[in-house]
């Protein structure tokens, strides 16, 4: 085997390392968000806070 063959061997198992790792990600979709919510606590008094600098 030559070294430009092995490389390309190489590349090509890489390749389908990084395609197969994306399919596993592709089965959670329907799962729901991690995150809370968009805003803070609603409805409490607003605080205006001076700018320092």
């Amino acid at each position: 085997m030559t070294a430009d063959s092995e490389t390309k061997r190489k590349f090509r198992e890489a390749l389908e390392r990084k395609k197969n790792k994306g399919k596993l990600a592709e089965d959670h979709k329907d799962a729901g968000s991690k995150a809370g919510g968009q805003h803070g606590a609603e409805g409490g008094p607003h605080q205006f806070r001076r700018k320092t600098g």
